[in-house]
């Protein structure tokens, strides 16, 4: 079933720290003279000692590694200087890559920040920001010393279908249409449709895509862990987004599942007093609001919501604790529900 062309991914440019860093080194060390083959030695044993990599590196890698550090692409503007024809130096003597202005407050916050926006590595969006990252990293780990990470964000190393975000955020941008193999959940076999992406969204750590499928004439929302394979499809048509409003798409939602026509409704439940710190502390949706409090604990809350599948299994996690009370669908489908999983324990 290989009929699709495959996305590459971005390299990682971690060597060019490594060989950033050894020219800064030797640069700052006045009391030799440097010339283009001793940075290329320092920087191919810099290479062996801290990556293992044997195969030395060439003139004109090195070369364009003093272009960038002399550049502000990375903010290093780096006054690195030619003299006696053959030699190169720091104009400024007290010069370094490592110098910082910043207060170690400033570092602490920098970190943490590195911390979170590795989790997005890999995501071509960010792709620009891999040596400026990088290089902050490797300054504030050079500014005070390492320690473990105490921001920890939901992260799961197994999940399906995240390298599909990078190539569908390019066709994205370029309005381009790709193929998709994909095969739901409930479906038996695969199917093989043209798909016209207009956004990503991620919903407690998987990803979705929506767009408009060919022949189907309604808006889609695709898993990406449930995408097989994908690729370009050249010569097909690119089906604008006229549909809907990404910034308030989601506005009355809870999830991902929503049809272009659907509206919101009133939903209120009651919710027992062991629930209720949670449920105020930390609200199904934006729009949730006390009604009512009962003098014992118990509260009825009220929100304008989308009824989906979502919206279900939130208020099913709370167990005996919440119970439905209006829209009339949605008490008829929690009391299935809870008929149906009940009947799992008889």
């Amino acid at each position: 079933m290989k009929i699709l062309q495959n996305f590459s991914k971005m390299p990682v440019n971690r060597n060019a720290l490594i060989r950033y860093k050894t020219i800064d080194n030797c640069l700052r060390r006045r009391n030799r003279r440097w010339t283009l083959e001793d940075l290329i030695d320092a920087c191919s044993d810099a290479l062996y000692e801290y990556e293992g990599i044997d195969k030395g590196i060439s003139k004109r890698t090195v070369q364009m590694d003093i272009q960038m550090m002399r550049s502000d692409k990375l903010g290093y503007n780096a006054p690195i200087e030619v003299y006696d024809n053959k030699y190169y130096r720091y104009a400024d003597p007290d010069y370094s890559i490592t110098n910082s202005p910043l207060t170690e407050d400033d570092m602490k916050l920098m970190g943490e920040t590195v911390e979170m926006l590795r989790q997005f590595e890999g995501f071509s969006a960010f792709s620009g920001m891999e040596d400026v990252l990088g290089r902050l990293e490797d300054h504030v780990t050079a500014m005070r010393h390492k320690r473990r990470p105490v921001i920890l964000l939901e992260k799961n190393e197994n999940l399906k279908g995240l390298k599909f975000i990078d190539p569908l955020y390019k066709a994205i941008l370029a309005k381009k249409p790709v193929k998709i193999i994909y095969k739901s959940f409930k479906a038996r076999d695969m199917q093989k449709f043209i798909f016209s992406p207009f956004f990503l969204k991620e919903f407690r750590n998987r990803w979705f895509v929506y767009g408009w499928k060919k022949g189907a004439g309604m808006l889609y929302n695709l898993a990406l862990d449930r995408i097989h394979e994908m690729g370009n499809a050249p010569g097909e048509e690119y089906q604008e987004n006229k549909f809907v409003d990404p910034d308030t798409f989601f506005d009355n939602l809870i999830g991902v599942t929503k049809n272009i026509n659907d509206k919101a409704h009133r939903v209120r439940f009651w919710a027992a007093p062991a629930q209720v710190p949670y449920i105020e502390t930390k609200p199904l949706h934006k729009s949730q609001f006390v009604v009512q409090r009962n003098e014992d604990g118990s509260a009825i809350f009220q929100m304008e919501v989308v009824l989906n599948y979502e919206l279900e299994k939130d208020l099913l996690g709370f167990g005996e604790g919440v119970k439905v009370l209006s829209p009339r669908l949605l008490v008829h489908n929690m009391s299935r529900r809870l008929r149906q999983a009940a009947d799992n324990y008889r």
